[in-house]
């Protein structure tokens, strides 16, 4: 299951930790990021105990939203030693996803 990432939490769930880090900038009302969950989820579960995926709520969390410059959502930013190193902006297919978490292993 997707983790749920915080303004409160980010730094020590997302930029304490050794592991890659795939964060999920979405909102309730967005279709695309709804659409993009399913995905988020599977690739969760696929890589448990490997790579930390999880969501941010662009609504709850504007902090992380502003900090990381997310104009435009579904965003997923892939972070590793606390630094952006990938990003995809919009929905993509798990296939897409799934190569850039590999690439950064």
């Amino acid at each position: 299951m997707a983790l749920t990432f915080t303004d409160a939490n980010f730094e020590a769930e997302v930029l304490q930790t050794n592991k890659l880090n795939v964060v999920d900038f979405w909102a309730p009302w967005c279709g695309p990021c709804l659409a993009l969950g399913p995905t988020i989820e599977a690739l969760a579960t696929e890589y448990e105990g490997k790579v930390n995926i999880g969501k941010v709520n662009t609504d709850e969390n504007s902090d992380l939203s502003v900090k990381y410059g997310i104009t435009s959502i579904p965003a997923i930013l892939f972070i590793k030693n606390g630094q952006v190193v990938d990003k995809q902006i919009g929905a993509a297919a798990k296939s897409i996803l799934d190569k850039k978490i590999q690439a950064h292993l």
